[in-house]
This record gives C-alpha cells, sequence and structure tokens, in this order.
C-alpha cells in the first residue's frame, strides 16, 4: 500500500508543540445560524438555529441523512448557498472576522486560501477542460512557477496516486471515480488552507485508498488545521471526528465526544441511524422501525422520529444452483495498446446462478466497471466471451443482442445522471417496460404496481426526478430495472450515496424484490459491509485478475490471500465503548 509522506510544504505552520485543539480562539464559530430559501411566496427555512464551533487541530463531524441540513450549513462557510439564501446568526466569524457583512469579493479571498472545500462529485467538480497539473496548479496561488511541478507531484503521493507524473498530464475523464477523488482532495490541499471542509470525501474510495485518504485528513489535524466533516458513514466518522453533530430537519438533535455519542447515543434518531449500519448479524433482516408524529420547527411539516428499532426476517430467497444465467469465460480487455498501458483485465472467468448474488470487490482500477461494462455488453473483451442463459451474448451484434436486452438490468451508481431530466417518474419506468412489450393500460398499471412495491407510491407517478431525494430517485432506478423481470441485473454501487438509513432500506428493497423475481445479481461495491450483507459469494479483484473467490463467509473469516486480508484490516469500525471505571467503596 502506498505510503503518505507529508512534506514541509503540506504541513501547517500552526502547528505547536501542545495545545492546539484548545486554542482560545476557535477557527470557526458560529452562533444561532438560520438559513431559508426564497421560494415563490415565502422563504422556506431549512436549517437552524444551531451553534457550530470548530478549533484548529479539531475534527467536527456533521451527520444525519439526506436533507438534514448538513451540506448547506457548511456551503454557508463559504458563501456558496447561492443567491436565493437568505441567513442570519448572532455571531458569524471565520479566523475570528466577522463574515456577516461579507460579499462575493470577501468569499472569493477565503476559499481556498482560509477555507479548502472537497466536494462529493468529484467529476462534476473538477473543470474537464484542465489537466490534472492545471488543477493543481491553479489552488497553488502565491507559490513560485518553479516549485509547482514537484509540489504537485508531491501532492498526488500525498493523496494516494501512484505514478504521479502519468496522471498530471490526464484530465478527469481519464481517471477513475477512486482517482478523481483523490485529485479533488489534492486541489483542496494544495491551498494551505488553515479549515478544510471534507463532504462526503470517501463515499467513491475503497477501502485502503478511504484509510490512507483518513490518515491524511488526520495528519493535517494533528498539524493544527480544523477540519469539517461530512459524511455518512459512520465508521469514518468514529475513526477521524473529535466531536460529532447529529442533524435531523435542520436541527442538532444530539452532539458531544465522538465516542459518546456512537457507542451511548441518546437521541432515538441517533441509535437509528446505528442500526441501520450492515453488518453480519444482519444479514437476511430489515430493519423496521416503530415511529411517533413530531413537527419539524426547521420545515413546519409533520416528520417521524424512530421510537425503536428491531431486525425482521426478510424473504427467504431461493437460489438454482444448476441454472446458469451468467458465465463469463476467459475474459480480457486493455485500454489502449501494449507495454505502455496495464490490462484492464486479465483472463476472468466467473458463473452466476439464478437467484444468486455474486459481489465483487477490489479498488479503483482493479476492473469491476469493465467487468460490468462487458457483461452488459457496452464494450466488447479483446478475447473470451459472456454467455447469457446458456447463449452467446458478448460475441453477437447489437442487432442480435437488441431483443434480449430487457432481461438484463442496470442500477447505477449515480441514478439523477442516468435519468432523462425531462421524463416524469412515470416515464422512466414506463419507459423500460416499453423493451419488453408492454405498453397502454397495461403499462400504466405495472408502474403503479412498482411505485407499490419500491414503496414510493401513486403520488410519485408525475414527479420529476429532480423534485425526489436521492433515496427516492435509488428506488425509482430500482423499479425501472425490476420492471421488465430480467433474469440478470448489474448493480454498480448502487448505494455508496446514500446515508446509512436510506442505504438500509435499500439493501432490504432489493433483497425482497430479488425474492420475489427470483433474479441473479452482479453486484459490485467498494463497501465491504454492503458486500457481506447481500453476496452469497463473492470475488476479490486487483490489477484486472481476480486473486480470490469463494462463499462470502468464508472470505471474511478467513481470507486466503494477502490483499483481501488487507482490504479487510482496512474497513474502519465503530470506536469501543469506553471502559467503565468501578465506583470505589
Amino acid at each position: 500500500m502506498t505510503s503518505i509522506v507529508l512534506d514541509p510544504p503540506l504541513v501547517s505552520s500552526k502547528a505547536t508543540a501542545v495545545g492546539i485543539a484548545t486554542r482560545a480562539e476557535p477557527v470557526v464559530r458560529i452562533d444561532n445560524l438560520t438559513i431559508g430559501f426564497r421560494g415563490r411566496h415565502a422563504t422556506r427555512p431549512v436549517v437552524g438555529p444551531i451553534d457550530l464551533t470548530v478549533h484548529a487541530g479539531e475534527c467536527v463531524a456533521l451527520v444525519g441523512e439526506s436533507g438534514s441540513g448538513k451540506s448547506v450549513t457548511a456551503r454557508s462557510l463559504v458563501g456558496l448557498n447561492g443567491a436565493n439564501a437568505e441567513w442570519r446568526a448572532d455571531r458569524f466569524e471565520i479566523a475570528g472576522v466577522d463574515a456577516r457583512a461579507h460579499r462575493e469579493r470577501d468569499w472569493r479571498a477565503i476559499r481556498g486560501r482560509q477555507i479548502g472545500y472537497v466536494l462529493q462529485d468529484a467529476l462534476v467538480s473538477l473543470d474537464p477542460l484542465w489537466r490534472v497539473r492545471d488543477l493543481i496548479a491553479e489552488a497553488q496561488r502565491g507559490v513560485p512557477s518553479r516549485e509547482v511541478h514537484a509540489r504537485s507531484t508531491d501532492i498526488l503521493k500525498s493523496v494516494g496516486i501512484d505514478d504521479p507524473e502519468r496522471r498530471l498530464v490526464q484530465y478527469p475523464h481519464q481517471l477513475s471515480g477512486g482517482l478523481r477523488q483523490r485529485v479533488l482532495i489534492g486541489t483542496a490541499i494544495a491551498g494551505g488552507a488553515s479549515l478544510l471542509i471534507a463532504d462526503e470525501p470517501t463515499t467513491a474510495l475503497d477501502m485502503t485508498v478511504q484509510r490512507q485518504i483518513l490518515a491524511l485528513l488526520r495528519a493535517r489535524r494533528d498539524a493544527g488545521d480544523a477540519l469539517l466533516l461530512i459524511s455518512h458513514d459512520l465508521a469514518v466518522v468514529g475513526d477521524l471526528a473529535d466531536r460529532v453533530l447529529v442533524m435531523r430537519a435542520g436541527r442538532v438533535v444530539e452532539q458531544g465526544p465522538t465516542r459518546e455519542v456512537l457507542t451511548a447515543p441518546s437521541h432515538p434518531y441517533t441509535r437509528q441511524l446505528l442500526a441501520a449500519i450492515p453488518v453480519p448479524a444482519s444479514r437476511g433482516f430489515r430493519l423496521a422501525t416503530e415511529t411517533r408524529p413530531e413537527e419539524s420547527p426547521a420545515t413546519s411539516a409533520t416528520i417521524t422520529t424512530p421510537a425503536a428499532a428491531v431486525r425482521i426476517p426478510l424473504p427467504r430467497k431461493r437460489i438454482v444452483a444448476d441454472t446458469r444465467v451468467l458465465s463469463v469465460e476467459s475474459i480480457s480487455k486493455r485500454y489502449g495498446a501494449p507495454p505502455d498501458t496495464p490490462a484492464a483485465l486479465d483472463d476472468v472467468s466467473f458463473t452466476l446462478s439464478k437467484g444468486e448474488t455474486l459481489g465483487i470487490v477490489g479498488e479503483s482500477g482493479s476492473g469491476k466497471s469493465t467487468v460490468a461494462r462487458i457483461v452488459l455488453g457496452l464494450i466488447a473483451a479483446d478475447s473470451g466471451q459472456v454467455l447469457l442463459d446458456g447463449e452467446a451474448w458478448s460475441t453477437l451484434p447489437e442487432s442480435a443482442r437488441r431483443s434480449r436486452r430487457a432481461g438484463l438490468q442496470l442500477i447505477a451508481q449515480d441514478p439523477y445522471s442516468s435519468f432523462d431530466p425531462r421524463y416524469t417518474v412515470g416515464q422512466l419506468i414506463g419507459e423500460s417496460l416499453d423493451s419488453a412489450g408492454i405498453r397502454g393500460e397495461a403499462r400504466n398499471r405495472r408502474v403503479l404496481q412498482l411505485l407499490d412495491e419500491v414503496r414510493l407510491g401513486a403520488s410519485c407517478y408525475h414527479r420529476y426526478p429532480r423534485e425526489l431525494s436521492g433515496g427516492q430517485r435509488q428506488r425509482v432506478a430500482i423499479a425501472r430495472a425490476f420492471a421488465p423481470n430480467p433474469a440478470l441485473l448489474v448493480a454498480d454501487e448502487p448505494v455508496s450515496a446514500l446515508d446509512v438509513s436510506i442505504q438500509a432500506q435499500v439493501l432490504d428493497l432489493l433483497a425482497e424484490l430479488q425474492a420475489e423475481h427470483g433474479t441473479a445479481m452482479l453486484f459490485i461495491s467498494h463497501d465491504l459491509g454492503v458486500v457481506h450483507h447481500v453476496a452469497d459469494r463473492i470475488i476479490v479483484m486487483r490489477q484486472g485478475r481476480i486473486v480470490e473467490t469463494g462463499p462470502v463467509e468464508r472470505v471474511f473469516s478467513a481470507p486466503a490471500h494477502p490483499y483481501t486480508a488487507a482490504l479487510l484490516d482496512a474497513l474502519p469500525g465503530l470506536p469501543e465503548p469506553a471502559p467503565q471505571t468501578a465506583a470505589l467503596a
């Protein structure tokens, strides 16, 4: 694994021998912050009032479900909530300076220099017309030009990127999702800011690279920089944060030292988030919560707060081992000509039976998504073949495959990017039924049935993707995939962008629909906890080859390959409860 080396130019000069985290003057101090957005008739409140303080040498985490106000709160620190945002606070200080009267030019002076921002979606955040070297150089304002190249190379090394000289001349679209995220973190680090806001910084990263990034962020915190972490991954929060604030409906419902909040939560909502984390004991079970109505001060709308969380069994699925839905036979793929480019896939073979879930894990660039694209018939293998239901698939021309495509469906990582924004939910799901020859009134009935199956209901039929939350959009993607009753479902990182409670609901929904329809599923993920929760067998890939395969329980409990053991070792865990001190008589 690539070691992380922080050269002096990358380390904050604010570090002192002792007392960093207890400095009297915090880097961020906010009292009674409220944020709303102007609508056609009134301003809609979304956050507050909340207080937030972050000291130098401290990591504070904001956690909560999608829509809880985490990112809106963070964006207010750099003036990026948009022209229709209205906010006020009794105190809003950044590095001791009152920012309540800041104009756009004042915010521009803060961004990158005082505050670095790492967004979740690196592909959207990075300029597609700039090479990596230009992106890193642009963030190093004030650095002598003769030093920029060497420092850019060190920055890429520090975020776990091998062969930085080659990566510097590439464009963002030429990088994997994990590499793009590391470049984005590099651009935030390059400016030497005293506060780093990391909004889901490890969502797209595999476990070993995630550990490197967490080590890098921890090193910056220990060097004296302040860190505001936004994450739905409570294990990441437990590994890095000193304090945690749990947000729901724009309010902080619980806060305190990380170990205390994550091991002995006092609020039912925090307990629900912790109960939703995929763990070995939860395999084959659905999370169920009793709820009671509660009025949300931030939205003046009725919401539900969990009163208890229990696990109930999911429907038992049936694997038909002698019915091969998918056979992948010795496929290889190389992007570019040897020896300049390594093989993306090298002699990969596996099978998948009816009703079975096969998990594929591995680092970014290991070949997981290339396997998916070849199976889906989106790209051709250089050698080998793919059989679908025992018949030729990958070697056929597209004209011969088209009539069979309804039996093979995809759930993409980002459903919003895969949806036509002009289509309503009913049209998106109905489009999948057209390929199966289901039209007219039968088509409408099937769409409404699917909306019920994914627990959205008929009220979503005429809504557009932009009007849905991330979890709701993923449910629409699942409904669209199951619409033609496919024999094979390819799920490529289907829950990586979702918070833990919505993730648990989506995973349980997938398991329920798979059991009902007998669908075989190829499940690709870098999240080993999720794969353990859903898979029957597992394939571990590295540098285009399968290094280990077997039943999921055996691979997780007794990995045979050192690389598998390294992946499992890199899996972050929740903190242990504080030891109990016996009372003295």
